[in-house]
Order: C-alpha cells, then sequence, then structure tokens
C-alpha cells in the first residue's frame, strides 16, 4: 500500500486485450483504486466512464515519438520498484507514488505476424518495450504489489482485494505468470527474426512456454512423477487442450496414446477409426459411418485392442458407443463430438475416459514443432505431415496396380506412418489385416503382421501391405508373398532395391516406392 496516503491504493492498467477491462477498472473504482492508465486503455475506460488519470500526469512528461516513451520513466518505475521499509524517503524526496497493482498484456506482436501481409516494419513497430519492462519491475517486486497479465485472474484478484491484500501465495503465483508471459513474447519475436532474417528454420536459443493443465497421478510409472502442459499458442489445440466428458483422470500414457489415436484418426481424411495400444495403432479403418469403421478396425487385433484408446474423426453417435461397450474394456474414447445419445450410454460405463478434441479433423499442429527429450536437452523437428496424395508415386515393377489397389496402397501407407519403426501393415478396402510394429528387423515385423492376421482368421490373399522404410532385404518381400500379399508401398532408397525389386517381380506383386520415408521412433 502507498505509504503516503493510506487510504489510497493505484492501479496502472495498460492493455492490448481488453477482455473484462471495463469491469475489472469499475470494480477497482469501488474498492477505492485510482486508475492509472495510456492510450487506448484510458480511452476505453473514459468512454465506458471509469474516472481515469493519464500516466503522462503522472510522470509530468508528455507521450513522445508516436507513443514509443510513455512508461519509461523514474515515477513509473520507482512507483512499481518501491520497497516497504526502505525506499519511503526517496520516494517522497522525489515525490514518486507507489502503484499496489499493474495489469497489463503486450503489444499483440504474434497476431501481427500471423497476418500474410505483414512486413518487418510493421512487426517491429509491434514490439512492446515498456510493458515487459513494467512486467519485469512489478513480478520483481511481488513481495509488496501484484501483478496481472491474464484477463482470466481478474476476479481472483479482485476477491482477494475485497478481503483486503492478496496474499504473498497469489502475488507470487502472479509473478511467475508474468515472468513466463515476458518469456514467451522475447521467444517469438527472436524466433520471427531469426527466420526472417537469416532464413533459419530453427533459433538459436529456444525457450518453450506451456501452461500446466493437470498434475499427474504419476508418469510412466508409479514411482514418476508427471504433469502435463499445454503450449500457450495452441489454446484448444490436441490432447492437452481437450474436453473430458467423463472417467477417471488420464494418466500420462493415456495421454501418450491418446495423442497417438488423435493424429492417425486425424490423417485419414474420410470416416474413420483408429485403436491404439502402447502408441501403436493395433486397428485402423474408414468406412461411411463410426459404426463400421469401428467394426472393421476392431476385427484387426481385439486381444490388444483390450484396455486400448479408441479415436474417431467424426462424430461419436449412440449405437457405435453401444457397440464399443458391448465388445471391449476400452480406457479412452476420443471424438471431434460425442453425441447426446453417445453420452447416455457411455454414462454406463463412468471409468471410461471420453474426450472431446476439437480440432481432430483438421491439420492441427501444422507448421508446429515436434520434441523429443534427451539427457541434459532436447531435439526438435518438424511435424511429419506428408501424406501419400502429396507425393510422386514410382511405380518399379513389371506388374501395376489397380486403382482400388493404390486406394489400399494410400490407406496402409497412412497407418504405417503412425506405427513404431520398423512398421509394416497389411491392409485391403479401407480396413488393417496385420500391424507389425516396433521391431529391429522389418522381416519380423513382416512376420509378426501375418501371425497377427492369422490369428483373427483374416485373409491377406490380395491384400496391400505397406513399409515406413526400404526393405533391407528380399526377405520381406518373400515372406509377404507367401501369404498372398499382391501390391507394396515402401520408400525405396536401399542398396539393394534391384534385388527387392527383382523379388517383388518374381512373385507378380505391384510395388510402388515413395521416395519419402516415415521413420517413428
Amino acid at each position: 500500500m502507498s505509504p503516503q496516503n493510506n487510504q489510497t491504493r493505484r492501479a496502472l492498467i495498460s492493455v492490448s486485450d481488453k477482455t473484462g477491462l471495463v469491469s475489472l477498472a469499475q470494480a477497482l473504482t469501488n474498492l477505492s483504486f485510482e486508475i492509472i492508465s495510456t492510450g487506448g486503455t484510458a480511452q476505453v475506460l473514459r468512454e465506458a466512464g471509469v474516472p481515469v488519470r493519464d500516466v503522462t500526469e503522472l510522470t509530468q512528461f508528455p507521450e513522445i515519438m508516436g507513443g514509443r516513451v510513455k512508461t519509461l520513466h523514474p515515477s513509473v518505475y520507482g512507483g512499481l520498484l518501491a520497497r516497504t521499509g526502505i525506499d519511503e524517503a526517496v520516494t517522497t524526496e522525489h515525490n514518486i507514488e507507489w502503484i499496489d497493482l499493474l495489469v497489463v498484456n503486450l503489444y499483440p506482436f504474434e497476431s501481427t505476424i500471423a497476418h500474410p501481409d505483414c512486413t518487418i516494419k510493421q512487426a517491429i513497430e509491434n514490439i512492446d518495450i515498456g510493458g515487459p519492462a513494467m512486467l519485469r519491475a512489478a513480478a520483481k517486486n511481488h513481495s509488496r504489489l501484484t501483478v496481472v497479465v491474464e484477463p482470466d485472474d481478474y476476479q481472483r484478484v479482485l476477491d482477494a482485494f475485497e478481503n483486503g491484500e492478496p496474499p504473498a501465495e497469489l502475488r507470487q503465483e502472479l509473478a511467475v505468470k508474468a515472468f513466463s508471459h515476458t518469456g514467451a513474447y522475447d521467444e517469438t519475436i527472436s524466433n520471427y527474426l531469426s527466420r526472417m532474417y537469416f532464413r533459419e528454420s530453427f533459433p538459436t536459443s529456444l525457450v518453450l512456454r506451456g501452461i500446466r493443465t493437470a498434475n499427474l497421478r504419476y508418469g510412466e510409472n508409479p514411482h514418476q512423477k508427471a504433469a502435463v502442459y499445454r503450449l500457450a499458442k495452441t489454446a484448444r489445440s490436441g490432447v492437452p487442450g481437450a474436453i473430458q466428458i467423463q472417467g477417471k483422470p488420464l494418466s500420462f500414457n493415456n495421454l501418450a496414446d491418446t495423442d497417438a489415436a488423435v493424429q492417425c484418426a486425424r490423417a485419414l481424411g474420410e470416416c474413420g477409426c483408429v485403436i491404439v495400444k502402447h502408441a501403436n495403432p493395433c486397428g485402423a479403418a474408414t468406412a461411411p459411418t463410426p459404426l463400421e469403421a469401428y467394426e472393421k478396425a476392431y476385427r484387426t487385433d481385439p486381444a490388444s485392442a483390450f484396455g486400448g484408446i479408441i479415436a474417431f474423426n467424426r462424430a461419436l453417435d449412440g449405437e457405435t458407443a453401444n457397440a464399443i461397450i458391448n465388445q471391449q474394456l476400452a480406457d479412452v474414447i476420443v471424438a471431434p463430438q460425442i453425441c447426446d445419445d453417445a453420452r447416455q450410454v457411455l454414462d454406463k460405463k463412468k471409468n471410461v475416459r471420453v474426450l472431446e478434441v476439437t480440432v481432430l479433423e483438421s491439420e492441427a499442429g501444422n507448421g508446429d514443432w515436434d520434441l523429443r527429450s534427451l539427457e541434459g536437452g532436447f531435439l526438435v523437428q518438424e511435424r511429419d505431415l506428408d501424406r501419400s496424395q502429396n507425393i510422386e508415386l514410382k511405380i518399379v515393377t513389371k506388374r501395376a496396380p489397380s486403382d482400388a489397389k493404390i486406394k489400399d496402397l494410400h490407406f496402409a501407407w497412412t497407418i504405417a506412418k503412425y506405427v513404431k519403426s520398423n512398421a509394416i501393415v497389411f491392409a485391403s478396402k479401407g480396413g488393417t489385416l496385420g500391424v507389425g510394429a516396433g521391431q529391429m528387423s522389418r522381416v519380423m515385423s513382416v512376420r509378426i503382421a501375418a501371425m497377427k492376421a492369422a490369428d483373427e482368421g483374416l485373409n491377406l490373399a490380395g491384400a496391400a501391405m505397406a513399409s515406413d522404410a526400404f526393405f533391407p532385404f528380399r526377405d520381406g518381400i518373400d515372406i509377404a508373398a507367401e501369404h498372398g500379399i499382391t501390391c507394396v508401398i515402401q520408400p525405396g532408397g536401399s542398396v539393394r532395391d534391384e534385388e527387392v525389386i527383382l523379388a517383388a517381380d518374381e512373385h507378380d506383386i505391384a510395388m510402388i516406392l515413395t521416395g519419402v520415408r516415415h521413420f517413428r521412433h
């Protein structure tokens, strides 16, 4: 509280996001706060009838350089940084008024550069200088004052002031948010300028801002602590931004598997269903309805589907939900929409986790990075968004696949992209027949995929086979031929490509090379 007048509290407000601004300022005025503001924020408040004092009155110095310099003044930073029991004399000497609450969010740099016509000059003009400096000053001095950057926190702060002063725990939390806010802001600017000036795909320094959405019971194993974070810029994107309709809290492994299922289901394009177990699709299919897609996906490997993650890329209806709960145990069911009749059905199985992911049908994450942790660091790469429809396919065998087989090959190739390497997928008529995942040798993945199909009595005669990477030897083709595979899609690029192609010709198998690999480690 200001030492000069213990009846007066001051709030400095300067925001680009005007959400909740007027109601906040009105409530603060009712709590006997004096409101100090700048530029557009002050204008909005005046138009709403809120008494406002211009920051120029506080500083006794006009805004200059078209508003570039307005808060960079000792009267502002002294008011923010003044410490109780230390700085009373110097602030009295220089007539510096103490500030008790700072509400600031920064120039919309990210939305500015997102505009396709944005120039570097326009981007630079939207780099906030005074805002970050004020936030850092207030956050540094959080033992005395309160700093707020997000409109979602306005009501919490108002409630605290109505009861006296915000508690230390709240001020600490909000100070951390302020430093995160300025850190993310600087990261966005640095990344943009690196890309524009040096044409770098990846910046020299990378800082990621995540917002914790939940503490988890444990990590991959019970002795590991864990939490889930949402990247600030993704809002509702992906699994971290999903709406949970019912069920127990999601575990670390649930979240990882659900993310894999969502990505694969999205890639199908057509109405489809994917069942994932331990981050691998154990069944996937497209069909005219979600029910038919689910039934085709489930038949691939019912044993692995037990306790799995089921993802749809269309709304989940009651008939499909009923088929699921009568046929298998599911840990998680996810769709872009859970219809009312499906909710009624699933409510009978209250432990089943049911999620809505609103971006399931779009290419969410397009342009985002894929990160992998290392001890002492992390790897960053572009997401693998290539689809078989977008690449040039090269027929390298005497036999060419029919149009129907090309469709099967596209489908198998799409699923193989989401299977852990070494990956083999057998498919026909929009459904998987066998999946071989994560083996140290590719030929073993072929054997496992064939074994899975045999276990379920699925006929591989005439089916398509996809391999996420090249065949290093002909043995994988030989085994596929034994089971009736008639067409193969793979990247090619092995020193033994000629040997592999010759094997395909010997077995009258059509083979297509993509020139694109889809390792998924």
